[in-house]
């Protein structure tokens, strides 16, 4: 089975280095990673928007050729993930495939918005989700229906993008739910 790496891996220094990695954990395991970067593009002399449209097909295409979605939901700029993973969840919900997703943030996304004032409206007075869901519930709750799980536990500030401890975990889950019965 193809399984589609979804993250802000690709914002990382080195992200080949750590699709080779999570390709490696993922072949262990029976499945093939597909990285956002697998397609070879040629971006050469296109506007930045123009580059931009292209990258976005080409991982569309991967998408559609891969039979689930790993989808790193560690918090990236913001207190929620990266909001391209966010989308290609939702694409991979809709084409009915398995999701599922992992974070190295071990808070409930409350505890990451937190207001000093306020238990239940963020700082500009916004009501707060309390679903004790990792992140928004659109997002875990599409990761439970499609069958999939959310992993998620607590590792070192300085290796909040490059653990892959939690990745691995829900690469197994992954392998037991989808493979062990085939």
């Amino acid at each position: 089975m193809r399984v589609y790496l979804a993250g802000p891996d690709v914002f990382l220094p080195e992200p080949l280095k750590m699709a080779e990695a999570k390709k490696q954990i993922c072949q262990n395991y029976g499945f093939e990673g597909v990285f956002p970067f697998d397609a070879s593009l040629d971006l050469t002399n296109l506007t930045p928007r123009e580059a931009a449209i292209k990258i976005y097909d080409c991982n569309i295409n991967l998408m559609n050729s891969c039979d689930l979605i790993i989808a790193n939901m560690t918090p990236f700029r913001s207190p929620s993930l990266d909001a391209g993973t966010a989308f290609e969840m939702g694409y991979m919900t809709a084409l009915g495939k398995p999701i599922f997703g992992y974070t190295n943030d071990s808070r409930l996304y409350p505890e990451r918005v937190l207001n000093k004032t306020s238990e239940t409206l963020d700082q500009d007075g916004l009501l707060i989700e309390q679903f004790e869901m990792i992140d928004n519930l659109m997002l875990e709750a599409a990761i439970i229906n499609s069958g999939g799980v959310v992993v998620y536990e607590a590792v070192e500030p300085q290796q909040y993008y490059t653990e892959l401890r939690v990745f691995k975990k829900v690469v197994q889950v992954a392998a037991q739910k989808l493979l062990s019965s085939s």
